[in-house]
This record gives C-alpha cells, sequence and structure tokens, in this order.
C-alpha cells in the first residue's frame, strides 16, 4: 500500500525558543539552567497539521542553557503510527545552537536540529509507466535534519528552517506523487496531477525553506498566548508548499497530501482545530 507525505515540521525552532525573562534572571545566579518538562495536549501539531491523527499527545522535553548563549534540546513526542507508517509511536527531536545579543531587544540565533520517527518508513512508486502502472517501488523515511537562523525583537521571533537531509519529512517522488496517485485510484478522482507530478523525473526535497512568525505574550501568570503564522516552501514539490495561521486554518493546495487512511476511511489531518496544553516544568 502506498504510504503518504505528510508536508509539516516538528517545533525544531523550540531548540532555540527559550523563555527570554527566565533565562535572563537564572543567569544572575547561575552558569547553566536544565529544564524538564511534561506537556498534555489536546493535538500534536506542527505548522497546522495534526501528527497525532487529530488525538491526545504527550510530550516531554529536556532543555540546556548555558550562560555562553549554547542551548541544547532533546524532545520526544507521541506521533500516529497510521500518520507515520510502522513507526513506534513517537519522535524524537535533537537540536543544539546558540543564542545572543539582548533577551528584551534584538537577537539572534544559530542552530542544527534532527526530527527521528523510529521506525517509520513505507514503500512507494517513483516512476509511472502508462502501459504496466507504478514502477520503482523503494522505501522512504520521515528523518529530518536542518538548520535554523533566528532573529528577534523581544517577544517577536522570526525563523528560518533549512532542510539539509535529501528529504523533508519522506517528501520525495515516492512520498509526494505516490500519495496522489493512490488517492486518486481510492476516489476514482483525476489521476491527471499525480502524472504530472510523475512526469518531472525522480525527486527529493533537500533545500525545503520553512518560515515561521511567533509572538507571545502572558495572559495570566501561568499562561502564555502564542500567535504563530507559517509558510513552508517545498524543494521540487509545489504541491506540498502551504501556510498555517495558528487559531485560525491551515491552507493547504494540494487536499491529497493531508490524508491518512484509518481504516477503510480517511481521515484529513489539516482540519481546523483549537489545540490546548498544558505543561509541568521540573
Amino acid at each position: 500500500m502506498l504510504r503518504k507525505f505528510i508536508p509539516a515540521l516538528v517545533t525544531t525552532a523550540a531548540a532555540l525558543g527559550v523563555t527570554h525573562s527566565a533565562v535572563a534572571q537564572e543567569r544572575q545566579t547561575a552558569t547553566s539552567q536544565l529544564d524538564t518538562t511534561v506537556t498534555l495536549l489536546s493535538d500534536q501539531r506542527t505548522r497546522g497539521v495534526s501528527d497525532s491523527l487529530m488525538s491526545p499527545a504527550i510530550k516531554l522535553g529536556v532543555q540546556y542553557v548555558h550562560e555562553s548563549g549554547f542551548v541544547a534540546l532533546a524532545e520526544i513526542v507521541s506521533a500516529s503510527q497510521k500518520t507515520f507508517t510502522n513507526s513506534d509511536g513517537h519522535s524524537l527531536t535533537l537540536a543544539g545552537g546558540y543564542r545572543f545579543g539582548d533577551p528584551e531587544g534584538w537577537h539572534y540565533g544559530v542552530g542544527l536540529a534532527t526530527e527521528i520517527f523510529p521506525g517509520a518508513k513505507f514503500d512507494a512508486p517513483h516512476g509511472f509507466d502508462p502501459m504496466v502502472g507504478p514502477t520503482d517501488f523503494r522505501s522512504s523515511n520521515y528523518n529530518t535534519s536542518f538548520a535554523v537562523l533566528e532573529i528577534g525583537y523581544g517577544a517577536l521571533e522570526g525563523r528560518i528552517l533549512n532542510v539539509l537531509s535529501k528529504t523533508y519529512r519522506a517528501a520525495d517522488t515516492g512520498g509526494v506523487c505516490g500519495q496522489m496517485l493512490d488517492i486518486a485510484f481510492s476516489t476514482g478522482a483525476d489521476l491527471s496531477n499525480a502524472l504530472t507530478c510523475y512526469g518531472r523525473g525522480d525527486q527529493n526535497s533537500r533545500g525545503t525553506l520553512l518560515f515561521d512568525l511567533d509572538y507571545k505574550f502572558a495572559v495570566a501568570p501561568a499562561t502564555t498566548l502564542t500567535l504563530h503564522a507559517g509558510y513552508q516552501k517545498v524543494a521540487n514539490f509545489a504541491e506540498a508548499n502551504f501556510s498555517d495561521v495558528d487559531f485560525v486554518t491551515t491552507r493547504t493546495k494540494t487536499p491529497e497530501l493531508f490524508m491518512v487512511r484509518d481504516g477503510t476511511d480517511l481521515r484529513r489531518i489539516d482540519n481546523n482545530k483549537v489545540v490546548l496544553s498544558v505543561s509541568r516544568r521540573f
């Protein structure tokens, strides 16, 4: 069975997203800080797309911050085994980088990160012959590596992420064109978009660019509201480009790329949804 491509991105930039005021206070008395956080979420979303198949998730993160500006993060979070085929049911993010500048004014960050989905992979055709159908079946996985650049002023932060790995969450000819072909066959839809995709030849998505703009402000002593806008430009696969705005909508171009098989049903993972979360720091 063909496997889908989910154009999304784990919140890799969280590795650089330290709470500025807390870090500034800690630096007055310590040279480093280690935090462990457990978060319960009504839905695990990455760039407006559900990684947990619209279900609750749990996240465990460990973050280390040094007064030099060095930041390191390890994070494990629930991930749907239907969304990420053959996975162990979770994803792992490892990241490190440096932040510098004035936390209350202009500040900057650079870093590297990798997102790993243990066991998750699928087989899909990388070619299509009109006479015989799908050909050249190969295996793809969702693991992705990024370079991160951050520029911010106070509570406003912008980030650009560049995909360094061969694919961005399995975005290759098999993952993208194969998903479109599978959904078209399953629903009796027109095959022309999938065939056009295959007509571009065998491609990967290294060089994909992801853009984020976040603004965080406290609405209560223990509650923070984050406003987010993002856009992803997937290299070689314009079908997978989309924009997202938290609390409003996720606007995708190709619905077929955001469908997951759940038994005999096809479920959308880019539907609008308000996500609630509760965190506990140790």
